[in-house]
């Protein structure tokens, strides 16, 4: 499968990097979750929970282009003791094609913001909707409303054009549709109108929120890091199911050089369906001492949640 050629991980890992203790010690927390409000198949309240009974000291809901899921994702964070940090994973353009960006501790009512990522998840309404065409070009028996059924009123995204192709009978799994139709180079493969990573930086820092770029793997060179930290860039996702304990050390290496920051999670998007696998929730062992240092460079630390 070609996912890693689209800027994104791969739906399996052949070889993933196993769990690795957090050197600070003390609790662990996730930086990279998904719900339904996007690409997950659990409702955010069910992360929180999930993050709970994993032991999480800490979890950031990071969607697709949206922070719809974060209302009820910290009710329930508020109601269980569970710190949740309102994040959002914003997509922009990269030499190689498309780059995945975090933004952390974003305002869930900016109007700048909003803007912005209902613009975004037009154009994945628009690129789902030429998928479709194209798949019906190759006499694949399918509709936008059954992307929009397997949605549920998330973000769109491929995953969702998947699991609908394989409803429809169309594929074997998940990971046979992208292969044959929708990965990077396959036909029925729509480009996304991405924006500039500045255009992104820019926007997070006007709403007080933080910029971590997300498991950029091999492509993470000391060069590319730099010019990302002249256009805006806080940290580095140092820890990522396809990041092994080399490129770990390596990313960490230039972060600290940098003077970058470090996150890491697990890219969790829920229980996976047939042909799709990642990381498990907690699995990444990041120290909540990154977190701390996050809210030290914002300047405004919040107060426990659950009188811890």
């Amino acid at each position: 499968m070609d996912r890693a050629r689209d800027g994104v991980p791969p739906l399996s890992h052949t070889n993933p990097a196993p769990p690795v203790r957090p050197e600070e010690g003390g609790a662990t927390i996730d930086l990279h979750v998904h719900s339904t409000a996007s690409d997950g198949s659990l409702l955010p309240e069910a992360v929180v929970a999930r993050a709970l009974a994993a032991g999480l000291g800490a979890i950031a809901l990071t969607d697709h282009d949206t922070v719809a899921g974060i209302p009820a994702a910290v009710a329930a964070g508020d109601r269980l003791g569970l710190r949740v940090v309102v994040g959002c994973e914003f997509s922009s353009v990269a030499p190689w094609g498309e780059m995945h960006v975090l933004g952390y501790f974003l305002p869930s009512d900016s109007p700048v913001l909003d803007a912005f990522l209902e613009r975004c998840r037009a154009d994945r309404i628009r690129r789902g909707r030429e998928m479709v065409t194209r798949l019906q070009g190759l006499g694949v028996d399918l509709e936008f409303d059954d992307v929009l059924l397997q949605s549920r009123g998330g973000a769109v995204g491929r995953p969702h054009v998947a699991r609908a192709i394989v409803r429809q009978g169309g594929a074997a799994d998940v990971g046979d549709a992208f292969d044959r139709y929708i990965g990077r180079g396959r036909p029925a493969f729509v480009e996304k109108r991405l924006p500039e990573f500045a255009e992104i930086t820019r926007i997070v820092h006007s709403v007080g929120g933080l910029v971590s770029v997300a498991h950029l793997k091999e492509r993470g060179t000391r060069s590319f890091l730099e010019r990302l930290k002249h256009e805006g860039l806080d940290a580095v996702e140092i820890r990522h199911p396809s990041h092994d304990p080399a490129l770990r050390s390596r990313l960490t290496d230039i972060a600290l050089r940098l003077g970058l920051l470090r996150t890491g999670g697990s890219d969790w998007h829920g229980d996976p369906e047939p042909g799709e696998s990642h990381g498990a929730l907690g699995s990444q062992e990041v120290p909540l001492e990154w977190l701390e240092r996050l809210d030290a460079l914002r300047g405004s630390p919040p107060a426990p949640v659950g009188g811890q």
